[in-house]
C-alpha cells in the first residue's frame, strides 16, 4: 500500500481540514484485543468538556438557521 499523499490532495483545504481533525483524535482510538488484526475498536471519550462544547456548537447552528 502506497502511503504517500496525492499532490492534488495536499493542497485541498477540505482534505487538510479532515486530516487535521483525524490526527487530533487518533490517540483516542482503542483497539479491542480480540479484533487487533481487523482494526475494530472504539473511540474513548475525551470527557465532559467535549460533550458540552458540542451542545453549545449545536445550539449556535440552530440559532443561526432561524435568523
Amino acid at each position: 500500500m502506497d502511503r504517500t499523499i496525492d499532490p492534488k490532495l495536499a493542497s485541498n483545504p477540505v482534505f487538510l481540514r479532515v486530516m487535521k481533525d483525524a490526527l487530533s483524535i487518533q490517540d483516542r482510538f482503542s483497539a479491542e484485543p480480540v479484533y487487533a488484526g481487523t482494526g475494530k475498536g472504539f473511540l474513548k471519550s475525551s470527557g465532559v468538556k467535549e460533550i458540552a462544547a458540542a451542545k453549545v456548537s449545536r445550539k449556535r447552528i440552530k440559532l443561526s438557521l432561524w435568523r
